[in-house]
């Protein structure tokens, strides 16, 4: 995980509170996350606390802030919709948000078993994401381009053999994946960063909400169908892939099952110190290899 440039207490979370939001200062709060970029407290029961841990995050903040209200009016599930842009203070320095709270059970922390009965609640959320982008929605330079831009990490990833033991089917994949047509389309609303961490389900596997929309942007949805991989085990993957009829095409589908492995080796190569997402990349490996 990168280093923190700014830590956030509770503390500093109060004070920003008894300044711009004195109405919920008085709300329990409890640190809930602490991500790659922003720390996460949740505020009494139906609200939280987002604020960047880093310089390079304060732009996905603004991204969310700007951007997710249009996607929860489109959702038929619910996401951590802003509720109050906060400003930078003597105490912080950066942006910062209160946001609804989503409830649900992680989908990193269940089995593949256990996420099957998500597969067309997520199929649906995605139809309603994937419209075409308003001019100025940012592009992400690792999500949502042309695979070839990945082409050099995925490449320098599998050179680690130990780690990569199937190196060889996975880079013949990744060059399938490659020959795959180009996304032709606009550019579509993407999530970004779609994987089991960030989804949640019900106690009954149904799909309860999407969080951490800090990657939204515009791009080739392929990079979002990749969580077909990421998430579901074959048979729940194909009503997953199922469930979008004609509306994906199979180059499409290839795309996705490239970008599953792009993202399944930046977490296995890059989560060492984080069991749980290194988990989600090493389960994203097993099924990108099955198809």
């Amino acid at each position: 995980m990168p280093p923190a440039t700014v830590e956030v207490s509770a503390a500093v979370v109060r004070s920003l509170l008894r300044d711009q939001r004195p109405d919920l200062a008085g709300r329990a709060l409890v640190r809930v996350a602490n991500g790659w970029d922003n720390g996460t407290f949740r505020l009494g029961d139906d609200l939280a606390v987002r604020l960047p841990r880093r310089a390079e995050a304060v732009p996905l903040i603004l991204h969310e802030q700007r951007y997710l209200p249009g996607v929860a009016e489109r959702s038929p599930v619910p996401v951590p919709v802003p509720v109050h842009a906060g400003r930078p203070s003597p105490e912080f320095p950066w942006p910062w948000s209160i946001v609804r709270w989503v409830p649900g059970a992680p989908a990193a922390d269940v089995g593949p078993a256990d996420r099957g009965p998500a597969a067309e609640g997520l199929a649906a959320f995605l139809l309603s994401l994937h419209v075409p982008a308003d001019a100025g929605v940012p592009v992400n330079p690792f999500r949502g381009v042309p695979l070839g831009d990945r082409d050099a990490a995925v490449r320098e990833r599998l050179e680690d053999r130990e780690r990569y033991p199937r190196a060889a089917e996975l880079g013949a994949l990744w060059v399938r994946a490659r020959a795959a047509g180009a996304w032709k389309g606009p550019a579509m609303m993407l999530h970004g960063d779609l994987h089991p961490g960030n989804i949640l389900l019900e106690t009954d596997g149904s799909l309860a909400g999407v969080i951490d929309f800090g990657d939204v942007g515009a791009g080739d949805p392929a990079v979002d169908l990749a969580v077909g991989w990421l998430m579901f085990d074959a048979g729940a993957r194909q009503r997953f892939l199922d469930a979008f009829g004609s509306s994906v095409d199979r180059d499409t589908w290839t795309r996705a099952r490239g970008w599953a492995l792009v993202l399944s080796t930046a977490m296995l190569s890059n989560s060492d110190d984080n069991p749980r997402m290194f988990s989600v990349g090493e389960f994203g490996i097993l099924q990108v290899l099955e198809g």
